[in-house]
């Protein structure tokens, strides 16, 4: 299939291609959250949530893989090194008491994915401690063994979660096509220029396109 995309066509196989739904989480998107705990417009994010089920929908009707993510931690931290529990509001930090649970705790309500969104039997759930969807998981393993060399890209948030991955999945040799409408930010300049930094350079990161192009193709 060939999409529409910046800095110019995107071309995948559908055997050798996977949907990464990455962090879309209760604590980083529900309104009284973590995420808008810290004074963040949950809003930014929450606009991905009807383009992306839609994506998923037909991902799902065209029998492909998708791998949901989550960030969160052991309930003993000891998976969350100083450097990254050390952040944030006191008392609003990681392991914290938030209005959905501990906060990114593993099995807290916060730290599973929003009811619109949520996995169905069969779709892998990859767990991980860190920002990028490699560190400490069996992500590369998982890819493995699907026979997976392209991935499109999609959930929050575009500049740390999202590029991390997608960093990380170049360095690996995945081609990846982020999706605008389907990853999200709390900071407009934040999204635009995540957006911009993947397709320089003639795609130095990746591609970047709408999803409507996407489900168009899968529909074809």
């Amino acid at each position: 299939m060939i999409i529409d995309a910046a800095p110019g066509p995107f071309t995948f196989d559908r055997d050798s291609t996977a949907l990464v739904v990455i962090d879309m989480q209760r604590d980083f998107l529900l309104p009284g959250g973590f995420g808008e705990s810290l004074g963040n417009d949950v809003s930014q994010l929450r606009r991905t949530i009807e383009p992306l089920a839609a994506l998923i929908a037909a991902w799902r009707a065209a029998g492909l893989p998708i791998i949901h993510t989550r960030e969160g931690h052991k309930s003993d931290l000891s998976d969350c090194p100083p450097a990254k529990l050390n952040r944030g509001k006191p008392s609003m930090r990681i392991g914290d008491p938030g209005a959905f649970g501990r906060i990114l705790i593993r099995g807290e309500y916060g730290h599973d994915i929003v009811d619109e969104l949520q996995p169905i039997d069969g779709e892998i759930v990859v767990d991980k401690p860190g920002k990028g969807a490699f560190y400490a998981t069996d992500m590369q393993e998982v890819l493995e063994k699907l026979g997976i060399t392209s991935l499109v890209v999609t959930g929050v948030t575009t500049e740390v979660c999202v590029h991390t991955t997608v960093r990380e999945a170049n360095d690996r040799g995945y081609e990846c096509l982020v999706l605008a409408d389907c990853v999200g930010s709390y900071f407009p300049e934040f999204q635009r220029v995540g957006l911009a930094m993947i397709a320089a350079q003639g795609g130095i990161f990746g591609w970047v396109a709408d999803s409507p192009s996407v489900i168009a193709a899968l529909q074809e």
